[in-house]
């Protein structure tokens, strides 16, 4: 059997695709990039706004009408939020939410009507290479216990809760060894870890300790997280100067309605002492434009706080309600062209922000984790602090980190 995975959203939703990824193929399935040529089509989704949902509902469709005799399966926090409503489209035959993603394949082995998985000795043992990228998500934490007043994540993802650090730390060793060159850790508040009394600070030091991977990389962090000693550890160069702390806005007044657990001295602090510890380290962020009650004059706050971070990426995005959050609950909604104004706004800046902070590099020889080829002869890859840059080699570079001068 041929299956196609698609993942919508967070960086979570890829780490659980690649887990499933991996127990499918050591249950003898086949995986294709084509939903043409599968047998089965799997679609992670994502709900954290409406344009989530519409990509969502797209996909499946899409999937149906390019391959009417597949098994289409929807999963994912959309599938925890609005069960009913995916079960409804056209063509989709399995709805599956976070709670049972886990038990996906028992579940598609008992659609199909075999009850249970290929016997293990008829089991693919080495993941096929087309699969998989350079980097790989590795699920470390899940849920979260204090919702923002605009966010369903924590209505979808549950409470927290953390794997524990060995079983990490065996996942680890597993790509390390199937040749990954970068792992990033993620969930959906990495900066709450905590199993059997470890943290996240001690979780990176017994990975840094007891694996070898060669590149390691957090998801996000929240400002209050941030910590002399949590910082001491990237003394050690495995791990990515590279921190991505949600802002969300650069007003305090907003911030306060979205129930966000800091202002914006305490981030700045943050960013300061990183900066002070991790001096070469990208900053990104996230920041959400046109939340209920924002008037001109916070916009333009918020604006200026994120002008004055010099963030080194900024992903902008229109305030989106969420039905069952307080948020969209708030009579004061802004209007679709001013959050449209402000969103563009904002994303000129994203784009100065970003070219500024490349330009700080130019000239510097930085080490290069190189993905893909993206045209003839022409290869692109990430450094540690997360610049995208590009080269030209007949050579093939994928997967290889070297050392390179950028320009």
């Amino acid at each position: 059997m041929k299956v196609a995975l698609e993942t919508l959203g967070c960086k979570l939703n890829q780490a659980e695709t690649e887990l499933l990824a991996r127990e499918l193929i050591e249950a003898g399935y086949d995986l294709v990039s084509r939903v043409g040529e599968a047998d089965i089509y799997i679609l992670n989704t994502c709900t954290v706004t409406h344009t989530a949902d519409s990509k969502s509902r797209h996909r499946l469709r899409q999937a149906h009408r390019r391959n009417p005799d597949a098994l289409i399966v929807a999963t994912g926090c959309y599938a925890q939020r609005a069960r009913r409503e995916l079960a409804c489209i056209d063509g989709v035959n399995l709805v599956v939410d976070n709670d049972g993603k886990e038990r996906l394949l028992q579940i598609i082995e008992e659609t199909r009507g075999h009850g249970h998985p290929i016997p293990s000795e008829e089991r693919t043992k080495t993941p096929q290479p087309s699969v998989f990228r350079t980097r790989t998500f590795v699920k470390v934490q899940d849920g979260c216990n204090t919702p923002c007043s605009y966010c369903i994540v924590p209505l979808v993802r549950g409470q927290e809760t953390s794997l524990p650090a060995k079983k990490i730390i065996n996942e680890v060793n597993r790509r390390v060894a199937d040749g990954y060159q970068e792992i990033v850790l993620t969930g959906t508040k990495v900066g709450t870890y905590r199993h059997d009394g470890v943290d996240l600070k001690g979780l990176l030091e017994r990975i840094l300790k007891d694996t070898l991977v060669p590149r390691l990389r957090l998801s996000s962090l929240q400002p209050q997280e941030i910590s002399p000693s949590l910082l001491h550890l990237w003394a050690d160069d495995r791990l990515c100067p590279h921190f991505h702390l949600s802002l969300q806005s650069g007003s305090d007044p907003v911030l306060a309605r979205m129930k966000r657990r800091y202002r914006t001295t305490e981030y700045e602090q943050a960013v300061s002492l990183i900066r002070e510890s991790v001096p070469d380290a990208a900053i990104t962020t996230d920041v959400i434009v046109g939340f209920p009650g924002e008037t001109d004059e916070e916009f333009e706050e918020s604006y200026r706080f994120c002008q004055q971070m010099k963030f080194a990426r900024i992903h902008v995005f229109p305030f989106s309600p969420r039905s069952g959050t307080a948020a969209a609950r708030t009579p004061t909604q802004v209007d679709t062209k001013t959050k449209k104004k402000r969103s563009d706004s904002m994303l000129t800046l994203a784009e100065e922000s970003a070219r500024s902070f490349q330009q700080r590099f130019s000239g510097r020889t930085m080490t290069v984790l190189w993905e893909q080829r993206t045209g003839e002869g022409i290869w692109s890859g990430v450094t540690g602090n997360y610049i995208r840059v590009f080269t030209e080699s007949e050579k093939d570079l994928s997967n290889q980190l070297m050392s390179a001068k950028l320009a």
